[in-house]
């Protein structure tokens, strides 16, 4: 029934979105057919060993998932799939020269969203420079790990190896939290909900196995350097909302990009106690697309810890909870939310 679906769906587009969807259905076959039981690799003395300790942990993650988070007790992120390239997917990101405001693409099952993705590098290029050529400034993200929303089983990626056991553990939770709940149309709200999923759930994964708490630097640090960014982003809306010419506004929305350089550096080398996690970031092009992802994870955390909280950490009601909120109209879902986030006592 999904690929009579989904034939239906490709049917009802044009040319070019029929060569998108033939190319994320390849991408997407392709995963599923390079798939191997984690058990398997695991168990298989060709394995690096260095492999065979990550997916040994990610087992372990999984399984705690379901028998103590509450999450979906599934085959996703039982497999592993070896990728021939260092992200699974590109990002395409694009807003209007002079406007914050992503250009949104809408697909049937996950709504409408700020991007387009891509299995292939080259074709996310030429996705950017077909922007480009239409006046619009363009990022392109690496993507490490996405889900599915439980259409498929989802595999643990090559791509996703790469980091600490925290964030390998953390993201197999996110994930399946994506699964969980999802609002079609509400990105804020699925990034929110799943982060604070991850960051609980990775509390109480340390805590079962006798680890320290979460080191909170990062986050702390993540949080401050991301409040900068959305200032800055305010502050180039408010510039578009100007009645300047097109000209005036380019000038002042260059002044506004080299001033954030120069603050960035200040707290770099101060607040941040001279760490250099962001300076990849700040080494590429900044314009407005590139700003579109910050905010969209932890908008709602807050909401999220004090909803956990008000219910005792009890994740079945929690889910419950929010599953009350994924079916309210957008307004009042935000209201709610609102009203949450001001009790949040973290």
């Amino acid at each position: 029934m999904r690929h009579v679906l989904a034939a239906m769906l490709i049917l009802l587009t044009g040319c070019r979105s029929l060569g998108y969807y033939a190319h994320v259905t390849h991408g997407q076959v392709t995963l599923l057919a390079e798939r191997r039981s984690i058990d398997k690799v695991v168990a298989d003395p060709k394995t690096p060993d260095t492999t065979r300790r990550r997916l040994t942990l990610a087992r372990e993650a999984r399984r705690f998932a379901s028998s103590r988070l509450d999450l979906p007790d599934n085959r996703s992120y039982t497999y592993y799939v070896q990728l021939d390239r260092p992200w699974v997917a590109w990002n395409v990101f694009a807003t209007p020269e002079l406007s914050v405001s992503a250009v949104t693409h809408c697909f049937p099952v996950a709504g409408c969203v700020a991007y387009r993705g891509y299995f292939r590098k080259d074709l996310a290029e030429r996705e950017a420079a077909r922007e480009r050529t239409l006046g619009h400034d363009v990022a392109i993200g690496e993507v490490p790990a996405y889900s599915t929303l439980g259409w498929f089983a989802d595999p643990i990626l090559s791509s996703m190896l790469r980091w600490d056991d925290d964030e390998l553990a953390g993201t197999i939770f996110h994930e399946l939290a994506h699964q969980k709940i999802y609002v079609k149309n509400d990105s804020s709200f699925n990034e929110s909900f799943a982060t604070f999923v991850e960051r609980e759930g990775l509390r109480e994964w340390r805590g079962a196995r006798k680890q320290a708490a979460p080191d909170e630097k990062g986050d702390v640090l993540e949080r401050s350097f991301t409040t900068q960014v959305l200032a800055l982003r305010d502050r180039l809306a408010a510039i578009y909302a100007q009645p300047w010419t097109d000209e005036a506004k380019r000038v002042a929305k260059a002044e506004e990009f080299e001033d954030f350089r120069g603050r960035y550096l200040a707290w770099r080398d101060g607040e941040a106690g001279g760490d250099h996690r962001y300076d990849r970031w700040m080494g590429r092009p900044l314009n407005n697309a590139a700003l579109l992802p910050f905010g969209l994870y932890d908008t709602w955390v807050g909401s999220f810890a004090a909803l956990f909280a008000e219910v005792g950490g009890d994740w079945r009601v929690f889910f419950a909870r929010v599953e009350g909120l994924a079916r309210l109209a957008p307004v009042e879902r935000t209201g709610e939310l609102e009203r949450l986030r001001g009790t949040d006592r973290r």
